[in-house]
Order: structure tokens, then sequence, then C-alpha cells
């Protein structure tokens, strides 16, 4: 059904370009093609202003979000020293290829602990979030 949808919106604008109808595409009448020195381009419209009942919703996503990301770092918490105790044996060990693997793994995890609490952080500041940064 989407594409349908899709192959009939592609369809009209082409339409509507070839047969040169102006303000459906822009002012030059085709996609994509550069305005006249005198006039200038039509503006597009602005985006619509964020209802009540759609902000509640977009924070109710969030905070499910949010208990995801708060889940997963408790997870890395309990991961991060076991991992960084079996690299200080890999190393103490000679094992450099070991611990490289496993640094490597340590700073993907210290990434990704990173990003959940920028998620975190504008969670709370557009929702009020309940949740704590880590």
């Amino acid at each position: 059904m989407r594409k349908l949808i899709a192959v009939a919106a592609v369809s009209g604008s082409l339409i509507f370009a070839a047969a040169g109808i102006t303000g459906v595409i822009g002012t030059a009448g085709a996609a994509g093609a550069a305005v006249p020195a005198g006039t200038t381009p039509t503006p597009t419209p602005a985006a619509p202003a964020l209802t009540p009942a759609t902000h509640a919703t977009r924070c109710a996503k969030a905070e499910r979000l949010a208990t995801r990301i708060d889940a997963r770092e408790a997870k890395a918490a309990v991961w991060l020293p076991k991992a960084q105790a079996r690299e200080a044996k890999a190393t103490a060990a000679g094992r450099t290829k070991v611990e490289t693997r496993i640094a490597n793994r340590i700073s993907r995890v210290q990434k990704l602990e990173t990003t959940g609490d920028a998620v975190l952080a504008k969670i709370d500041a557009k929702c009020g979030s309940t949740t704590s940064a880590s």
C-alpha cells in the first residue's frame, strides 16, 4: 500500500513538472531548476506546531527508550570492570592481540554509554524525564 502511494505521488509530481505548472513544484516549473534573477523562490510552509497530545506520545516513547538505555548501562557497568580485568591479565601475559580486542570492546561500550547519556539528557530536556543520566 505504501509503495502504491509513493508511486502515485512521484507520478503526480512528474505530470505537474512536465505540464509546467508553477506553484506546485516551484517558480521555475521543474524541480532543481534555477530561479531567474528577478524573482524570489516561494517559501516552504512552516512545520505545524507540536500539539500537547503529540508531545505526550513522543515523551511516552522517549521514556520507554530511556528505560532501555538505563538497563543497557546497568549491564555495561557490571561488564566493564570484568573486561578491564581481562585486559590487564592479557597485557601481563603478553597477549597483545587479545588485549587489543578487549580494549576495542571497552572503548566501544564506553562510546555507547556516552551516546546513551547524551540521549538521556535530550529526553530530560524535552520531556522532563524522571530517569537519571549515569
